[in-house]
């Protein structure tokens, strides 16, 4: 057993290295790759001032994880406000967003995941407590915590029986589990499998659903969105990517829907791609950035070319289209639903466990092209019964996941 675990150790520990090697590489033409690497090259000794109050780290992959963690966080700040909260990311995508976040009082790149690096952070971090979101499992920094007694806390987790933790060659990653104080799963299924190797856990309800009714009950204001919209429905597709933005540019092309406006929100905010999205598929349209009274009846399709705007401006709309369903997987579709309205992605979305629950409730609806698209707005159009109901079941299904924060913080409380 103990020669097994090395083993998998060593081959772990060059994976870490090779991965490291293959960013260096990127970097000389891949703008995050190099934001990744320089944020951690750049970096001095972590040197943190001496506090009374309770040094929490939370640690998050990306931007996706930080908003499960921000309610977590904020109101862990609103609690005790002497908690000093150490918050690291894996990605540039989080960090170069979140730097500045004001609930943090250090935002810093989480260093490589070898033996060193986490022996360095955690003797100059020294955390009370550590919390992780969702899905980050780094060998060195989890048995670090372990050995020193610190707890560790892992939230709005979810497992699928395909991950390694379930295969017969998972050893070593069934042990980073046992690491862990306390793990809060989002559902059934993910509880039993970890009771399928022996991990017990505490079924918690994603705290995504806590921030964005948050958000929901006092979305920022935008008066000329409003007149933009007038007395039109309005779709607003939220997170689009290329092949999300054809169909639906295709649909409005086509005049398929009268009484309609779109709002359209990339992912991308490249600003060739939405120039050319302009002139090649939406000539009439106008960007966020240029809106206002005067010019916002005109358009009949608005670019938002700005960010940290999408979940307000949801707010607005009677039905969503959540891209990234012709992707890896569909986005939040939480932001949408939480304003209870139905909620359209593409086919790719059983990675999302909101969006099949949705779907399940007939709330939310995948399409594969844009005459599917065409039949679901239409279907709506024609059938206004059918668009309550969806915006009902939306509504009330993010209202009875709400809870998660508190559970995570009652538990931290206790710590």
């Amino acid at each position: 057993m103990y020669f097994m675990h090395l083993i998998s150790l060593l081959i772990y520990d060059l994976s870490i290295r090779l991965y490291g090697f293959g960013i260096l590489i990127a970097s000389f033409f891949n703008t995050k790759a190099k934001l990744w690497l320089d944020g951690r090259r750049n970096r001095g000794p972590i040197e943190l001032p001496l506090t009374t109050g309770k040094r929490i780290w939370v640690h998050c992959a990306s931007l996706g994880e930080f908003e499960q963690a921000r309610p977590v966080i904020e109101k862990m700040k609103t609690d005790t406000p002497s908690a000093y909260i150490l918050l690291t990311f894996f990605s540039p995508s989080g960090y170069e967003v979140r730097k500045n976040y004001a609930y943090a009082d250090v935002v810093l790149y989480l260093p490589t995941d070898t033996a060193k690096n986490a022996a360095d952070f955690l003797n100059q971090v020294k955390p009370d407590l550590a919390l992780f979101v969702k899905y980050e499992f780094w060998y060195h920094y989890l048995a670090g915590l372990k050995s020193r007694n610190i707890p560790l806390v892992l939230f709005s987790a979810i497992f699928r029986k395909e991950q390694v933790f379930f295969k017969w060659y998972g050893g070593f990653f069934r042990n980073m589990l046992q690491c862990f104080s306390k793990i809060f799963v989002q559902n059934k299924d993910s509880q039993q499998l970890l009771q399928s190797i022996s991990i017990t856990s505490e079924i918690s309800f994603d705290t995504r659903f806590d921030r964005v009714y948050q958000i929901a009950q006092n979305p920022k204001s935008f008066p000329a969105i409003e007149k933009f919209k007038g007395t039109n429905k309005l779709l607003v597709a939220g997170s689009t990517w290329k092949k999300d933005e054809q169909i639906i540019a295709e649909l409005i092309n086509q005049k398929v829907l009268a009484g309609f406006k779109y709002v359209i929100a990339p992912h991308n905010l490249s600003e060739t791609e939405i120039a050319a999205f302009q002139k090649n598929e939406a000539p009439n349209s106008i960007r966020l950035s240029q809106l206002n009274a005067s010019n916002a009846e005109n358009a009949e399709v608005l670019i938002v070319d700005t960010m940290g705007d999408l979940a307000s401006i949801y707010s607005y709309g009677d039905i969503a289209y959540v891209g990234g369903g012709f992707n890896a997987s569909v986005h939040n579709v939480l932001e949408a639903a939480v304003y209870g309205m139905p909620v359209i992605f593409g086919p790719n979305y059983t990675k999302s466990n909101e969006a099949k629950e949705l779907r399940q409730l007939s709330a939310a609806f995948p399409v594969t092209d844009s005459k599917q698209l065409k039949a679901v707005l239409t279907g709506f159009v024609n059938n206004t019964s059918l668009m309550k109901t969806a915006s009902l079941q939306a509504k009330q299904y993010v209202e009875t996941h709400l809870g998660g924060v508190n559970d995570i913080c009652n538990y931290i409380q206790l710590k």
